[in-house]
């Protein structure tokens, strides 16, 4: 067994050891350094099983090669310039990760204020033309709070982006306050359910209510679901017979530093 020391030895208790005024230092370090990476989560067909895409999450890495995942930086700066590097960086990693993957699809996070961002607007072009389909395979996803920022330009944005094959998530479906007149407009491509409505689904009857009636405005809306945080059987059984079309969760894989094998699902 090996000695115990002063000093954090993984990951979150690296994280857990720095402060508030530590994490821009040390986001703005990794940065610099590229050490930065996504982590693959499989989205999975409810009814088949088949892997649908993957969700790239962003993860930094320190310098013994180990992934700190975004829960533990990203609050601490995702309202600032910072957030938009982060953005610009999990870009970068997705898009290259499409060019070296032709059968790979791929959702990528972004904030609605990145659609003003220059440099994110130039990487998102720059990675588009570096090979044929690339576009088509690319899903980048909104959250809910984020696109209620700036609807209209990430209306605009979207209109902009379709010529170019790109697909968009509504992220944290369900846990903002989206109008209805504004989910008309985005016409976004599918809908993420909030993890907050999908735990314990079997045994909430509230929870099933408010996931089927999630469904129900997707399916009207013309947008493919997908429930979040499914780490049970039981949810995902339930969450299939509400008409859910995609889980993601623990239960259908952790993140990993590989994307496995996926057949394409055919969006709305």
């Amino acid at each position: 067994m090996p000695l115990e020391t002063d000093q954090p030895t993984d990951p979150f208790s690296q994280a857990q050891a720095l402060d508030l005024a530590d994490i821009p230092r040390m986001v703005r370090a990794a940065l610099a350094e590229r050490r930065t990476e996504l982590a693959y989560q499989p989205v999975m067909v409810a009814a088949t099983g088949a892997i649908a895409f993957h969700e790239g999450l962003i993860r930094l890495r320190d310098h013994a090669g180990r992934l700190l995942p975004a829960r533990h930086f990203l609050p601490g700066v995702e309202e600032t310039a910072l957030g938009r590097d982060l953005d610009r960086a999990a870009l970068r990693e997705g898009l290259e990760a499409l060019r070296r993957a032709p059968g790979l699809r791929l959702s990528v996070n972004m904030s609605a204020r990145s659609i003003g961002d220059g440099r994110w607007r130039r990487t998102l072009l720059d990675g588009l033309g570096r090979g044929p389909g690339i576009g088509e395979r690319l899903i980048l996803e909104i959250s809910e709070s984020s696109a209620m920022t700036l609807p209209e330009v990430v209306c605009r944005f979207m209109a902009e982006m379709r010529p170019r094959g790109v697909s968009f998530a509504l992220d944290e479906f369900g846990a903002g306050q989206t109008a209805f007149r504004h989910l008309r407009d985005f016409l976004f491509d599918l809908v993420k359910i909030d993890a907050h409505f999908v735990r314990g689904i079997e045994e909430d009857p509230d929870n099933e209510v408010l996931c089927a009636a999630l469904v129900a405005v997707a399916r009207q809306f013309g947008m493919a679901s997908v429930a979040c945080g499914v780490e049970t059987e039981k949810e995902a059984e339930r969450l299939a017979g509400i008409g859910a079309e995609c889980l993601q969760g623990y239960l259908c894989g952790r993140p990993a530093r590989q994307p496995r094998p996926a057949a394409r699902m055919a969006l709305p």
